[in-house]
């Protein structure tokens, strides 16, 4: 039958229960025929044998790169159901997988998806997952989980996302020593290697799906993100949401807390506890913030300092990175952070280094002590990796503290009868906006003006009850609007500066970028619904 594959013997499509023993299993079936291809197959009960395809079977029927890269038998899978069902965890997460093993057929892989339009891409290599580290090829559910945040807050429609795990191996023990593990079963790939493998995903993205597909880095350690960030921002429609994203949505923090405390940005000294991506993304932002204030970058990086598991960041200091070396100022080592804190007096302390309870009562107390509206984030999450929690900063500075967090908080009530209700500073005030414009409109290479913009129109929806609320970020009922605000100001931006490339100029561009919003009204799905005579819906009953 012409185009149809036949499993030779030793890779059949088996039909026999997993739960069959080997003494019990009956003789092998002939081969299985079948012209289906790509998701077909895996959606196909009669055909499907999840991981047990083998490599030949995988490449003939068009599913590579839709598997996890790893073989395990029917009896395994079975073994490894009933482990995760005990543990009560999801199901896997399905995207596309791309492995090193790929190099020369990136492209092919991508054939494999079942859709011909993608217009975003949210990619890990599974590294630095927040909060619980290298994750390997269980990164995925990452990029599917940013994705579904993609469409439910800003209007991307699903088909046309797609989530990628570039598995290079892991080097996490654990897992490496796990049967039950679904990824490459090595240690993580580095140099050169690794960088043919970006290199090849970054062409092969663009060369199927055009220049303007939008492409998310997500959860990279920090030795590649900046690296990658810096290498792909001018040449792919390409960012990094820890970095950018995380700037954006803490510097609209900031912004909204300069409404409380009535001053510029630049009137502020900014201590950050923690210098990876976050610290340095958040920092870079702000010092474009002052800038547009009206002083000079000089001038407006001499007012941030960092704190990094070493210490304070000084010049003279061993073994600093470029980004950390911009933040380095002349002064003493220092490494107790509460001597930091009383040396530097900081208006406003940042923590971005995932250390619990780094900010200690006594330092809370001392921002309280030389500053009238001390400003405190402490933006790690998990919960338990808080700096400090929301009670503790409103009980210690008596009320007066400008608080936001990374996690949730419950809202906090003082002696005094006054209640608070802490900020939280997700990144999913950002990227979804951000992503809606950049689609829409057809900006190829995404600035940091961007993450400017929208750190500004993020704080503007922001009331002043909400202030008063303690509150620094709008509902997150309404995170749907200030999506669409941000695409909306992006646009205008984009069109202006003649960095949009789908023409003509939409006259009304919120009514054009309403258009392209994919419904989440769930209720415009259902079909009309009636009702004929009962007569006629009688059932009829009985011997003909």
């Amino acid at each position: 039958m012409e185009g149809a594959f036949a499993a030779s013997p030793s890779m059949a499509l088996k039909r026999m229960s997993p739960f069959q023993s080997k003494e019990a299993s009956p003789p092998p079936r002939s081969p299985a025929f079948t012209t289906k291809r790509g998701y077909d197959v895996l959606r196909y009960p009669a055909l499907n044998k999840g991981l047990a395809f083998t490599l030949e079977e995988r490449q003939q029927l068009n599913i590579s790169g839709l598997l996890p890269p790893c073989f395990l038998s029917q009896e395994v899978q079975v073994l490894r159901v009933l482990t995760n069902f005990e543990r009560q965890t999801s199901d896997l997460d399905r995207g596309l997988f791309i492995t090193p093993h790929d190099r020369g057929h990136v492209e092919t892989l991508f054939k494999s998806w079942p859709e011909a339009v993608i217009k975003a891409i949210v990619v890990t290599d599974g590294e630095r997952i927040l909060g619980l580290g290298d994750l390997g090829c269980y990164g995925m559910g990452i990029p599917v989980g940013k994705l579904a945040l993609y469409t439910a807050c800003g209007g991307l429609k699903p088909q046309e996302c797609l989530p990628v795990m570039l598995d290079v191996g892991t080097d996490n023990e654990t897992l490496l020593k796990d049967p039950l593990y679904i990824g490459l079963r090595h240690k993580r790939i580095r140099g050169q290697a690794y960088d043919d493998l970006l290199d090849e995903f970054m062409q092969a993205v663009t060369s199927r799906y055009g220049r303007n597909c939008l492409i998310q880095f997500e959860d990279f350690a920090n030795a590649n993100a900046f690296r990658l960030l810096n290498k792909y921002r001018n040449l792919y429609c390409t960012f990094n949401d820890d970095i950018q994203g995380t700037a954006s949505v803490a510097l609209a923090g900031l912004l909204a807390a300069l409404r409380i405390t009535n001053n510029k940005l630049s009137d502020h000294t900014i201590l950050f506890q923690g210098a990876g991506e976050a610290a340095l993304g958040i920092a870079n932002l702000i010092v474009m913030s002052m800038e547009k204030e009206g002083i000079a970058k000089e001038e407006a990086i001499k007012k941030i300092w960092m704190v990094d598991s070493k210490g304070l960041i000084v010049k003279g200091r061993a073994s600093l990175t470029t980004e950390k070396q911009r933040f380095a100022h002349q002064h003493e080592e220092m490494k107790n952070l509460e001597d930091i804190v009383n040396k530097i007096k900081p208006t406003a302390l940042i923590g971005v280094a995932a250390i619990g309870g780094a900010f200690t009562k006594n330092i809370i107390m001392a921002m309280a002590s030389f500053n009238k509206r001390p400003i405190i984030f402490a933006l790690s999450n998990p919960t338990s990796k808080a700096e400090c929690s929301a009670e503790d900063c409103y009980h210690l500075t008596e009320g007066r503290g400008i608080f936001a967090s990374g996690s949730p908080f419950k809202k906090v009530t003082l002696p005094d009868g006054r209640t608070f209700f802490p900020g939280q500073g997700n990144n999913a005030y950002v990227f979804p906006g951000v992503a809606l414009a950049v689609v829409s409109c057809g900006i190829k290479h995404i600035s940091e003006d961007v993450f400017l913009t929208t750190a500004e129109v993020i704080c503007q929806q922001v009331s002043k009850k909400h202030l008063e609320e303690g509150r620094l970020y709008p509902p997150l009922a309404s995170i749907q609007e200030v999506s669409l605000k941000i695409a909306v100001k992006i646009v205008e931006e984009a069109y202006s500066k003649n960095t949009a490339t789908f023409y003509p100029e939409p006259e009304n561009k919120e009514a054009f970028i309403r258009s392209q919003i994919y419904s989440t009204d769930y209720e415009s799905f259902l079909t009309d619904s009636y009702t004929w005579p009962k007569e006629a819906m009688k059932i009829q009953t009985g011997k003909l």
